[in-house]
């Protein structure tokens, strides 16, 4: 929450450039309280264990949230549709509703083309829908390529070999409200088989490249409206995601690698390293605290659109 000051002591300025989470008197005073509106557009195969991960990342704040679970028309294969029905609505219910945060979820069709994807065009509604209906936008791997694609028109690339692992990342902008809180270097698991090129975001002037890892490549990309924030790890994983991933692949006969980092001295038996649990929860409570709740109008119907 944040520290309420007068807004004409000297400090105020000094930790406002810092992005420290101050409120002036006069705004505290006449201040309304609201719960702040999330939706998830879930798009990973098994919905219960991913609406479960990020939930559990919302849940580590003070402040209250809603959450809408919503859904494209592609039917699930691992999730019971009873869930479906119960839980999730569909973009048709929700897209005359504004919200202070959105997230995108990555899928498992990152060899496709963006345009082979069967859902590709309810996806690009979505896009379009939240410059308008939605104050802060986190797109999640595959997500992430998507958004870059339809936003900016950012390509991906596939890679050789799978990426998966657990990778240290280093922070590029300390000040951004994101990263509040954040050291030097942080781990983020990652496991996707294309990415997104440096070379390819810096010729946009619009974004910027907030953490990256030597071996994973980019991580955390902004737009400078810090609006729309394109992340391509996974912090919301468990401990155990990348395992499970692994196990699941090689019954399928794919031969994948270990991923890296992860298990104790490659010890697929062994415990796997937990490693980002804190800096998951820290990044997602800042997007909560200082990329959402400090910026949305208290009415969300004064919402400014993006572009």
């Amino acid at each position: 929450m944040p520290i309420q000051i007068p807004d004409n002591l000297p400090a105020f300025a000094t930790l406002e450039d810092e992005n420290i989470f101050v409120i002036p008197d006069d705004r505290a005073t006449h201040q309304d309280i609201r719960a702040i509106k999330i939706a998830i557009l879930n798009l990973m195969p098994n919905k219960i264990v991913t609406e479960t991960q990020l939930l559990r990342l919302l849940s580590n704040t003070p402040l209250h949230v809603d959450i809408d679970l919503v859904q494209t028309s592609h039917v699930p294969k691992n999730t019971p549709q009873e869930h479906m029905l119960k839980f999730y609505k569909s973009f048709s219910e929700v897209k005359q509703n504004r919200y202070d945060g959105l997230i995108i979820t990555g899928a498992p069709v990152e060899l496709m083309e963006f345009e082979q994807v069967d859902y590709w065009d309810e996806l690009c509604e979505v896009f379009e829908w939240s410059k308008t209906n939605v104050y802060s936008t986190i797109h999640i791997c595959w997500g992430a390529q998507a958004g870059l694609y339809y936003h900016y028109g950012v390509p991906k690339y596939p890679l050789e070999h799978k990426l998966s692992g657990v990778f240290l990342h280093k922070t590029l902008d300390a000040n951004h409200p994101l990263l509040k809180g954040f050291g030097d270097t942080f781990f983020c698991p990652h496991s996707r088989n294309t990415e997104v090129k440096r070379r390819d975001v810096e010729k946009i002037e619009e974004l910027e490249i907030l953490a990256e890892s030597e071996e994973a490549g980019l991580h955390i990309i902004s737009d400078l409206s810090r609006r729309q924030l394109f992340i391509l790890g996974h912090w919301e994983y468990d401990r155990d995601t990348l395992a499970k991933e692994y196990e699941r692949d090689v019954k399928r006969g794919l031969n994948p690698k270990k991923p890296k980092h992860y298990f104790p001295y490659g010890n697929v038996n062994a415990t796997p390293r937990f490693n980002w649990c804190c800096s998951a929860n820290l990044m997602y409570a800042n997007w909560l605290n200082h990329c959402v709740y400090q910026k949305t109008p208290y009415d969300l119907k004064n919402l400014e659109p993006l572009f």
